[in-house]
């Protein structure tokens, strides 16, 4: 869960500094910013498969112990 909630903290925090970017015309800025989404977004898929793959383990636990 953290990974999710991290990747989509980046995420927002690379949209605020894309925005600003964009308004004050540094292209610099607005770059990091799309990179910080980037990031974000791989992040939170990360956790995602983490997720999944725990929720397949603790299934297969399940099965072997009736």
């Amino acid at each position: 869960m953290a990974d999710k909630a991290k990747g989509k903290m980046e995420q927002a925090k690379g949209k605020a500094k894309e925005a600003v970017g964009k308004a004050t015309g540094n292209e610099r800025m607005r770059a990091e910013g799309k990179t910080d989404q980037a990031k974000g977004k791989a992040r939170e898929a990360a956790g995602k498969a983490e997720e999944q793959a725990k929720g397949v383990k603790d299934s297969l636990r399940g099965r072997r112990n009736p």
